[in-house]
């Protein structure tokens, strides 16, 4: 399935305000674990006619959503508002904001150009600085609205924590369906804020384990035709699946590498589980791990130079770190309990996984050298934790406890780096195994 043509025009413009104050850049510290989200006042995008006039209120509604639920920003109420949108897109009254203790100001135009595209532009004012952060225009088709928001939402995140967004991405995950011995399992897709929901798979055959490729085009997973486990690639843009091979064996969790042309994934063969790469040109297979144990859920890091994976080669099972040519194999977990799921942080600095000790599952993170080990979000069962683009925030899924019927249920969640705003994603049915994009290009 292709999304809709995106054309993007964007310009900066910027504001000189004469004898301003001087003050401390606004900024929001995001290393500290615990703090007041940041006031922030977010303004409807004025226009003069009516239908443009509500597209600048929705994408404005996507924006507030969007830091809101970063949690580090404290949209105001607009009811609160004494400044019109007319007036204010053209230059705030400083005073008026602050008597409502805005610290920021995000505030924009709407309007329909002459070949049909829309223009929007927003300005992010520091309030007590009365001087401009940022002024940015984008001019695209209509019906892209909704990723105007979030576009605006990463530009004035980037610009008051110095860290890239993450709004402007989607999230696969696998549908769940259907009574638990013969549950349903589809391909499914998402913004993710949980908009633009849509079913890549009809759920006849079980699917597991979707991963993005860095391009974000390219969506790979596991697949069983007839009883047979194959790797699959799905093309967003064509809808179009193909096979990567039929493999001699079960095979788990196939992931990208960055670079896009390797694929990383353990396959069994023998009664035994190894990590392997396809070289996705030439359909080459390597083996990198020759060990008599379970060796699974292989991850590249973001500079392809290592793989994390887990295995019991030490009587448990825990993380080990390798180059990618499969020499160096080393240990990096010693927690008491089995560790599973490792995905490197998009940032290279931090190892997320999955931990399950004494009937409690954990989703953790780690440096790379195995130090550092701290554990976010613990409950009955939570799995798969995946990336925000950005480094800082996981998704995963949480299982309830089965009820007096034996029901379960499934859903994704988020979670701070710093194990602090937890958010549960709106899905139409039960989740699992989440997969967080790159930014969209």
């Amino acid at each position: 399935m292709k999304r809709p043509l995106f054309l993007l025009l964007i310009t900066a413009f910027f504001v000189g305000l004469a004898a301003l104050p001087v003050r401390a850049e606004l900024r929001i510290d995001i290393t500290r674990g615990s703090f007041e989200p940041l006031p922030i006042a977010i303004t409807n995008f004025h226009s003069d006619n009516q239908s443009t006039a509500q597209l600048g209120a929705d994408i404005a509604g996507v924006v507030t959503a969007d830091l809101e639920r970063s949690g580090l920003f404290r949209p105001l109420d607009p009811l609160a508002f004494i400044q019109d949108n007319k007036s204010v897109a053209q230059q705030p009254r400083f005073g008026e904001w602050s008597v409502l203790k805005a610290q920021a100001l995000v505030a924009g135009t709407a309007e329909m150009q002459a070949d049909g595209r829309l223009r929007i532009e927003f300005r992010l004012w520091d309030v007590f600085a009365q001087q401009q952060m940022l002024g940015l225009a984008y001019a695209t088709t209509p019906n892209n609205w909704r990723r105007i928001g979030h576009i605006i939402a990463d530009a004035v995140y980037k610009r008051l924590t110095g860290e890239e967004g993450y709004f402007d991405t989607r999230i696969v995950y696998i549908a769940e369906s259907g009574a638990q011995n013969r549950r349903v399992k589809r391909l499914a897709i998402m913004d993710q804020d949980g908009a633009n929901h849509r079913f890549l798979t009809d759920g006849s055959d079980l699917v597991l384990t979707p991963r993005f490729s860095p391009t974000n085009q390219e969506i790979t997973y596991v697949s069983y035709v007839n009883g047979t486990p194959r790797v699959y690639i799905f093309n967003l843009n064509t809808g179009q699946q193909e096979v990567l091979g039929d493999f001699p064996g079960m095979s788990f969790a196939p992931r990208f590498g960055p670079n896009g042309n390797t694929i990383v994934m353990s396959l069994a063969r023998g009664g035994n589980s190894d990590v392997y790469t396809l070289d996705l040109r030439t359909r080459a297979l390597r083996r990198l791990t020759n060990d008599p144990s379970i060796d699974i859920s292989p991850s590249f890091s973001p500079d392809g130079r290592q793989i994390v994976f887990n295995s019991d080669r030490g009587g448990s099972q825990q993380l080990y770190v390798m180059n990618a040519d499969g020499s160096g194999v080393r240990r990096i977990s010693f927690g008491q309990g089995r560790y599973a799921t490792p995905v490197w942080s998009p940032r290279g600095d931090l190892i997320a996984f999955t931990r399950l000790h004494q009937g409690q599952f954990y989703i953790g993170v780690m440096r790379p050298d195995g130090s550092g080990e701290r554990m976010l979000v613990n409950d009955f069962r939570v799995e798969a934790p995946t990336w925000a683009p950005n480094g800082r925030v996981l998704s995963y899924f949480r299982q309830s406890r089965a009820n007096n019927r034996g029901e379960v249920s499934s859903k994704i969640y988020t979670i701070d780096l710093t194990g602090f705003n937890e958010r549960q994603l709106p899905t139409p049915i039960d989740a699992s195994d989440p997969a967080w994009s790159p930014l969209i290009p």
